[in-house]
C-alpha cells in the first residue's frame, strides 16, 4: 500500500500526530500515556476493534438524526468532552477554547478540578451550561466551595472522580523527567520545550497565567510539576466511601455522574445513593494496569443497573463508529478525552470543531448503513460483540 498525503487532519490519529509535533515531549506524554506497561491502554482502544457492525440495505434512511439528550439537556450526538486536566497547557487557554468548541457542535463540555483556566473564565466563554468535574479533596470545605462556585458558574451536572484515591504508576512521567526537580531532570525538560517554540511564545508566553486556575490558592504552579504531585498525593482522599458520596448529593442539587466504575456492584451501589449517572471508565487507563477495558465492562454494568441510571462509558473512543458501537451495547453516550485534548493541541478550537463534526459524520454513516435513522433505535442487533 503506497503512502498517503497528510495536508489535512481527517482522523483521531491525526491530530494526535500534530499533538505529538507541538508539544514538549513531557506534556505530550502526560496526557498520551498509561499506567505502567499500557496494557489496558492497548486494550481501550483494541477491544473497539473487535466489535462488528452488522451493514444493512434497502431500508430508508433519508432522514438520519444523531441528537439525542444527556443529563436532561439536548445534544447533537451522544458525545461528551471529558473532563482532562491542565488543558491549558496543551494549547494557550485550552479548557476556554475548548468549551467554545463544544458549544458550537451542541456537545457536553467537563472543566476538570485541575483545569488551568477557572469555573469563572469558561462561564464567561461558555455560551451553554457545562459540566463540571470533582475529584473528593480532604478537606471538605475545599470540596464545599468548590461546588459553591459551580453552581454560581451555571454548572448543571457534576461529575465525580472515584476512582482516584492515589495516582497510578505513570512510566512515561519518569522517564521523561516530567517529575524530576534534580538538575538532570529540569535540563531535561527545558531541552523539551526549548525543541517546541511554537509552544514555547503561544502557551508559555500567551498563555498565561499557568496556575490551576479552581485551586489557585491551594496548587502550586504547574511548571513545579513534582510539586504538583505532591499536592495530589496529599490532598486526594484515600478514605472516602459510599457515605462520602450521599454526603455529596446532600449538597449538590444538580445532575450527579459518578466517573470510574468497570464493576456491576458498584454500579448498583452508585443507584442505591442517589446518583443519576455513572461512567464505565478505567481512567483512560491512567490507574490500574491489567484492568479489563471499559468496553467489555460496558455490557455488564447495563444488564446489572437496566434503565436505573443513565450509563457512559470513556476510554479508547477514537471515531464516531466507536459512538455508534457503545450506544448499541447500552450506553447513553460516550465521553472521550485524550482525542479532544490531541486535538486541542494541533490546532486549537477550530481543530475541536473539526474533530467532532467528524465524529458526527461517522456517527450518521454507520446509522445509515446499519438501518436506523434515530439513536434510540440502535441496539444489540446492529453488532456482532467481541
Amino acid at each position: 500500500m503506497g503512502r498517503t498525503l497528510n495536508i489535512l487532519p481527517a482522523t483521531t490519529l491525526d491530530y494526535r500526530r500534530l499533538a505529538e509535533r507541538r508539544l514538549p515531549r513531557f506534556l505530550f506524554d502526560y496526557i498520551d500515556g498509561g499506567a505502567n506497561d499500557e496494557i489496558t491502554l492497548a486494550n481501550n482502544v483494541g477491544d473497539f476493534q473487535k466489535i462488528r457492525i452488522r451493514q444493512r440495505v434497502l431500508i430508508d434512511v433519508s432522514n438520519t438524526d444523531t441528537s439525542t439528550q444527556l443529563a436532561g439537556e439536548p445534544a447533537d450526538m451522544p458525545v461528551v468532552l471529558a473532563p482532562v486536566g491542565m488543558a491549558g497547557l496543551y494549547a494557550r487557554r485550552g479548557e476556554v477554547q475548548a468549551v467554545r468548541a463544544a458549544n458550537a457542535k451542541n456537545v457536553p463540555f467537563t472543566l476538570s478540578t485541575v483545569g488551568i483556566c477557572p469555573l469563572d473564565e469558561v462561564r464567561a466563554a461558555a455560551s451553554k451550561p457545562f459540566w463540571f468535574q470533582l475529584y473528593m479533596i480532604r478537606d471538605r470545605a475545599t470540596v464545599r466551595n468548590l461546588l459553591e462556585r459551580a453552581m454560581g458558574a451555571g454548572c448543571t451536572t457534576l461529575v465525580f472522580t472515584i476512582d482516584l484515591p492515589l495516582a497510578g504508576m505513570r512510566h512515561r512521567d519518569t522517564r521523561n523527567g516530567m517529575l524530576d526537580n534534580s538538575l538532570r531532570g529540569k535540563l531535561g525538560k527545558a531541552w523539551q520545550l526549548g525543541a517546541r517554540p511554537g509552544w514555547i511564545v503561544d502557551v508559555g508566553v500567551r498563555g498565561k497565567p499557568h496556575s490551576f486556575g479552581n485551586l489557585a490558592d491551594l496548587v502550586p504552579d504547574p511548571t513545579d510539576l513534582k510539586a504538583y504531585r505532591t499536592w495530589i498525593d496529599a490532598q486526594f482522599d484515600t478514605s472516602v466511601t459510599w457515605r462520602d458520596i450521599e454526603w455529596l448529593r446532600g449538597i449538590w442539587k444538580g445532575q450527579l455522574i459518578l466517573k470510574g466504575i468497570q464493576e456491576p456492584e458498584d454500579a448498583l451501589g452508585a443507584a442505591e445513593v442517589g446518583a443519576d449517572g455513572l461512567v464505565v471508565s478505567n481512567h483512560g487507563a491512567r490507574q490500574l494496569d491489567s484492568v479489563h477495558s471499559s468496553i467489555s465492562k460496558l455490557p455488564g454494568v447495563v444488564a446489572a443497573l437496566g434503565k436505573r441510571l443513565e450509563i457512559y462509558v470513556d476510554g479508547g473512543v477514537r471515531s464516531g463508529l466507536d459512538v455508534f458501537k457503545a450506544v448499541a451495547l447500552g450506553a447513553r453516550g460516550v465521553m472521550i478525552g485524550r482525542p479532544w485534548a490531541w486535538a486541542l493541541a494541533a490546532g486549537g478550537e477550530a481543530a475541536i470543531a473539526g474533530l467532532l463534526a467528524t465524529f458526527k459524520k461517522e456517527l450518521e454513516v454507520a446509522m445509515a448503513l446499519s438501518g436506523v435513522t434515530a439513536i434510540g433505535q440502535i441496539c444489540g442487533d446492529q453488532i456482532d460483540p467481541m
